[in-house]
């Protein structure tokens, strides 16, 4: 009867409507994925199938599909919101269990663990001690506790020394030592030029080490003293240029080798600190006629960090940047897709688990295989659209209507026969 086929239309318009309000509650859902029902007609069959010239029961819910099309991407201003730009999913654990999700508003829990609102942690390939990314993936952590300090053992110094300069008017006198009674210094006529940066030693303190450069009564010679806090560590060390203004090759590397120096606390006293030794590079440093200048000037320790930031490139590295001016890898962020996304289960949240029909997780770096990349201080918008929605919805009512006067018309038949005499 034509009820049968009008109460499936009803129950079918009415499928219709809950998903297209599900879609609509849903449309400033951060990550969310709109959804769509597919329907199929109902024909009664036998053993011998569907009559040729068989009448439909009416029509099903055959299927609720997932639109996972790219949502609008918002910013934000904090790191840790992560958005995907491409396919794939975040993958989450959930106390060991994995879940996949688009939503990317994360933060850090007591333990500095990157979780959403729901305590999902963040899955991500680790990094070891030195910041190299491995391939092993377990849940991103974010350690909070003081960057162990670096001792100096490298520096890299170019100069260029003046040509067309004298020897000093006075010869150098050292040793010195500021903390001598009464201290010691090289006055300004000991010296052609001179120059300073910051080291450190094992505990993290900073120390000033200055060079001092004489250029000697031999042409395209110079000697190099080197004081740390004020104190005498090395020198004289030789440096002998070509006519050219430039070392020659067969010298090079030019260096200057501090040995057996122990680091002295504000009064002159060992501070703890191991004995070290280090090496100060100057083989691009040049003699050309021109004002004594510092070309370069670097060296490889620093002091006690804390974490003052993260950076996440995209590619899903996230970097610690530090009070002390270093930068660290602590993980990159994993992304997953699936060989049919349609497949995978929806269990709220914005969240997904795996299914027989979704396939396994292809887990990778973003950006590539196919993968979106990260965007590091953004969100992805539900990727509902709101005029559709509105507009599928003035369809559903209707068939809804049609469907309740097909119900109302084929009671009228019904009454007719019934009161037949």
């Amino acid at each position: 009867m034509a009820f049968n086929a009008a109460i499936s239309g009803i129950k079918a318009s009415t499928a219709d409507l809950n998903i297209i309000g599900n879609n609509v509650a849903n449309s400033s859902t951060t990550g969310f994925k709109s959804s769509r029902g597919q329907f199929a007609d109902v024909y009664a069959t036998s053993s011998l199938g569907v009559s040729e010239n068989a009448i439909g029961a009416g029509v099903r819910l055959a299927e609720v599909s997932q639109e996972f099309g790219q949502g609008t991407i918002t910013f934000t201003d904090s790191a840790l919101d992560l958005a995907i730009n491409g396919s794939g999913f975040f993958a989450l654990s959930d106390d060991g269990s994995q879940v996949y999700s688009r939503a990317g508003s994360f933060a850090l829990d007591q333990d500095g663990y990157v979780v959403n609102s729901e305590g999902h942690r963040l899955m991500a390939y680790q990094a070891d001690s030195a910041g190299v990314i491995t391939g092993a993936v377990d849940e991103l952590q974010i350690l909070t506790s003081l960057q162990e300090p670096s001792a100096t053992g490298q520096i890299d110094m170019a100069v260029n020394l003046d040509s067309r300069q004298v020897p000093p008017a006075v010869p150098w006198s050292g040793p010195f030592d500021a903390f001598a009674v009464p201290p010691t210094s090289p006055s300004t006529d000991m010296y052609n030029n001179t120059t300073s940066l910051t080291i450190y030693d094992s505990l993290g303190n900073s120390h000033l080490m200055s060079n001092y450069f004489v250029k000697t009564a031999t042409p395209n010679e110079w000697q190099v003293y080197t004081l740390i806090d004020g104190v005498s560590v090395g020198g004289p060390d030789t440096l002998t240029f070509n006519s050219s203004g430039q070392f020659d090759t067969a010298s090079l590397p030019v260096e200057v080798s501090i040995a057996g120096w122990t680091p002295l606390d504000s009064t002159g006293n060992p501070n703890g600190a191991a004995v070290q030794g280090f090496t100060n590079d100057l083989s691009l440093s040049t003699q050309f006629g021109v004002d004594f200048g510092v070309l370069s000037l670097a060296q490889d320790g620093f002091t006690t960090g804390q974490l003052g930031g993260l950076n996440i490139a995209d590619n899903g590295t996230v970097f610690a940047l530090f009070t002390n001016g270093q930068a660290r890898a602590l993980g990159q962020v994993v992304v997953a897709d699936f060989a049919n996304a349609q497949g995978l289960q929806p269990i709220g949240d914005t969240a997904w688990v795996e299914t027989f029909n979704s396939g396994p997780p292809l887990i990778g770096e973003p950006g590539t295989s196919g993968l979106g990349t990260l965007q590091s201080g953004a969100l992805e918008d539900s990727n509902v659209d709101l005029t559709e929605q509105l507009v599928n919805m003035i369809v559903a009512q209707r068939n809804f209507q049609a469907n309740a006067q097909v119900i109302q018309t084929e009671d009228a038949i019904t009454q007719t026969v019934i009161n037949l005499r």
